[in-house]
């Protein structure tokens, strides 16, 4: 979307000049951590001013901007079973107002913290010329030779606002300006880093080594020898700008990777996939779409080849890619793979590995149709986005602190009227939602209208409590937005947790009704559902652990994560997790549980127009994503998780399958087949057009909590955990007849599963034609 991005851009300029006050710093600040030990006298905000830093650019701001940080009952990090390992209880944003903060060391955010600073004067954290650390920002320190926190268990961070600066360092100097091995409900936004330009510069502005991420978007690096240095086992990142870098970036490892809207300018290398070489690559596939490489020798390195292993590793497509200026677009082991231009062309679309159409597979190297692109999804050519609003031009007097009005947030009060009768009159005047931090239970359907600005300040919860929602018979949603007569109009919400306490198989967390037009979709940015695993949840290692009698009926604790109704459209999601805990988060040493709920995303609108990027569903029953008797989707990068217990029980217990929504049949599509059929779909299309997925991770690690299903050694390439995961008009019982579904997939990972694609009633692709860096990948698919 070049007009939005290009204006938000002018439009920063001209903020950070005029450096207008940001309503969040001058908001009353009353957000409650109820369950941390301090109990009312910890303190969630903390600006970085009131505990000694200057700003100035000359001061060492350091130990101030730690100690913020460090302030109260926090979880700090240790070596690995003597430091915190994760925890809910003790969240923390530090505000950093504009200014300069000089560091000679690194800055350590803890769990559960976020570093924000003014949208309107981006503050710079700078480092000293003698800056000694991994990283400007160190989000996970090696006490030990593995990062203290366990980084695919690193949850709920944000990194935005902010100037990253190490040109004070000596090019020489290897220096990084963000450490970031992160998981899901993680972002970095709204950055720049400015890195030394010098001959040799050894500088890189984000370095992830690990995790199983998270989502970036809108950050512009300067100068470096790499923009970003990263591997994980996925990500998806939006809006990224790469200025004269060595490379603008260095894929180290990855599953799967979506990167959109890349803008990468004078370069040396755009994209290097190639690392490990031709025979023992480490990139198992990245999708590149709607982005522009110019003044750049060579756009995208590769080390793939006809013979090259494992055998689809180093996977890529790319669609809608503009190359001016670029004499080679394409480079692999050989040679030029695609020839760029000292001109300027754009590629539709083109890929290289294994490619099914459905039938296959057959190893591509070239261009290929390009996915059609349903207008109502896009802006000019390009998929419409839309960065997460911070309302930072709006006044403090236009937010209505739900705390003011009198919600507790302490998990105990009953808050179910102060939150509507506020969400209710805010929205009629006008005004934008105000979530202080804290945990909010709620004992009846909260109902949000249309016109409804929601924010959050670090993830406050609504937590569905109480009998009204234990009914599996007749759920009831936690949040409803819009009517379920028909409501049309626009919300936007963001910075949120909806979750559920104790029993509450009834409870279907986010209900959506809403209908919004395309041109201007309603959105929800970084809100989640969490079900158990947290304090106060009832639902931890205490009620909920993995031995015993499954399932435990204490511990059934959703129906459904979030609803999209027949008469909704017009929806844009960005970094959402719908997520069943499968270990106690407020545990020392993060215990599995076992919690159940019935099914994640179901998105039944007959008119559709949505749009989910950086999404991840994990730990339902029957299902993760579910498209029935919709149309016009676009998707990248989605993640799926199987339930860790199953298939014992089985995915209908304690779920029967509900003919009205769609529900698979597994004795139906099951019968004859082996116990490990009765595991949860990860992606069923069922009677649905122009459902476009730009990368996909569908994993299935156990069985019964074994590992040994998925593991992988020298020796050993196990992928049996499951039967199947992916299913087009697949699943229904005998008189559910599902047929003409139209889906379009780049980057399909699965990991544990035997058959890689179900559809008319057979596998389609299986894993052992297409095995992967870990796991197995089918760069192209069309139904």
């Amino acid at each position: 979307m070049i007009f939005f991005t290009s204006f938000w851009i002018i439009f920063g300029l001209i903020s950070s000049c005029l450096g207008q006050a940001y309503w969040y710093e001058t908001i009353a600040h009353q957000g409650v951590a109820p369950y941390n030990p301090q109990g009312t006298a910890y303190q969630v905000f903390r600006n970085v001013k009131d505990f000694g830093a200057t700003g100035n650019g000359v001061t060492d701001d350091t130990a101030a901007i730690n100690a913020a940080i460090a302030y109260g009952s926090r979880c700090v990090e240790g070596v690995p079973g003597v430091g915190c390992a994760s925890a809910t209880n003790s969240p923390a944003v530090v505000y950093f107002p504009a200014g300069t903060y000089l560091i000679s060391s690194p800055i350590l955010p803890y769990y559960m913290t976020q570093l924000i600073g003014n949208p309107n004067a981006l503050p710079t954290i700078k480092a000293t010329a003698g800056f000694v650390g991994l990283a400007l920002i160190d989000a996970d320190p090696y006490g030990s030779s593995v990062p203290d926190y366990g980084t695919t268990n690193v949850f709920y961070r944000q990194v935005r606002n902010f100037i990253i600066d190490t040109t004070n360092m000596p090019a020489t100097s290897l220096a990084r300006g963000i450490h970031w091995p992160t998981s899901q409900a993680t972002s970095l936004q709204n950055m720049v880093f400015n890195l030394n330009k010098a001959s040799g510069t050894l500088h890189q502005g984000v370095f992830i080594e690990n995790g199983s991420g998270g989502y970036l978007n809108d950050l512009i690096f300067n100068g470096g020898q790499y923009g970003m240095n990263v591997g994980s086992q996925q990500f998806t990142s939006r809006n990224l700008t790469f200025n004269n870098c060595g490379t603008a970036i260095y894929q180290l490892w990855d599953w799967g990777w979506t990167y959109m809207g890349l803008s990468i300018n004078n370069c040396g290398v755009g994209l290097d996939m190639s690392d490990g070489g031709s025979t023992a690559q480490q990139v198992g596939s990245v999708t590149v779409i709607d982005s522009t490489f110019s003044n750049t020798p060579i756009g995208i390195l590769t080390a793939r080849s006809s013979t090259s292993l494992p055998l689809t590793a180093g996977s890529l497509a790319i669609e809608n890619v503009a190359f001016t200026n670029v004499p080679t677009a394409v480079e692999g082991a050989n040679g030029v793979s695609l020839a760029g231009s000292t001109g300027s062309i754009t590629v539709a679309a083109w890929v290289q590995g294994n490619t099914y159409s459905p039938t296959g597979p057959t190893s591509t190297q070239g261009a290929t149709s390009a996915f059609p692109r349903p207008a109502s999804l896009l802006s000019g050519t390009k998929y419409y986005t839309r960065s997460k609003p911070q309302y930072n031009t709006l006044a403090v007097t236009q937010f209505a602190s739900v705390r003011t009005a009198g919600a507790k947030g302490d998990g105990v009060t009953d808050d179910s009227a102060a939150i509507q009768a506020i969400i209710t009159s805010a929205t009629a005047a006008g005004k934008v939602v105000y979530f202080d931090s804290g945990i909010y239970k709620v004992t009846t359907t909260i109902s949000v209208p249309a016109g409804a600005r929601i924010v959050g300040e670090t993830y406050p919860v609504i937590m569905g409590s109480g009998s009204f929602f234990t009914n599996m018979a007749a759920p009831q949603p936690v949040i409803r937005i819009g009517s379920t007569s028909g409501e049309t109009g626009i919300v936007e919400w963001s910075d949120m947790i909806v979750s559920t306490q104790g029993a509450t198989a009834g409870a279907t967390l986010i209900q959506w009704n809403l209908a919004s037009p395309s041109t201007t979709p309603s959105g929800i940015w970084d809100v989640h559902t969490r079900i158990g695993g947290f304090d106060g949840s009832n639902l931890q290692v205490a009620q909920c652990p993995t031995t015993g009698t499954q399932p435990n009926t204490n511990c059934i604790a959703a129906f459904m994560s979030m609803q999209i109704t027949s008469i909704a459209s017009g929806l844009y999601m960005e970094n959402v997790w719908l997520w069943t805990a499968d270990h106690d988060i407020d545990d020392v040493i993060d215990t599995q549980i076992s919690i159940y709920s019935g099914r994640g995303l179901s998105v039944e609108s007959t008119t559709g127009n949505f749009w989910l990027i950086g999404t991840a569903v994990e730990h339902h029953a029957l299902y993760q994503y579910q498209f029935a008797n919709t149309q016009n989707v676009f998707m990248g990068y989605i993640q799926t998780e199987t339930p860790y217990y199953q298939p014992v029980p089985q995915a209908t217990s304690p779920f029967p399958p509900v003919t009205t929504l769609n529900d698979p049949d597994f004795s139906t599509f099951c019968a004859g087949k082996s116990a490990t059929c009765y595991d949860a779909w990860g992606l069923r299309i069922l009677d649905s057009k122009n459902i476009l997925v730009y990368g996909a991770g569908f994993y299935s690690f156990f069985n019964d909590y074994s590992l040994t299903c998925s593991n992988h050694t020298s020796t050993t390439y196990n992928s049996n955990c499951q039967t199947q995961i992916f299913g087009i008009d697949e699943g229904g019982s005998a008189t559910e007849v599902y047929s003409g579904s139209t889906v379009y997939v780049y980057g399909l990972n699965t990991l544990g599963v035997e058959s890689m694609i179900d559809m008319d009633g057979e596998s389609v692709a299986s894993y052992t034609a297409n095995e992967n860096v870990y796991g197995a990948n089918v760069v192209r698919f069309v139904s």
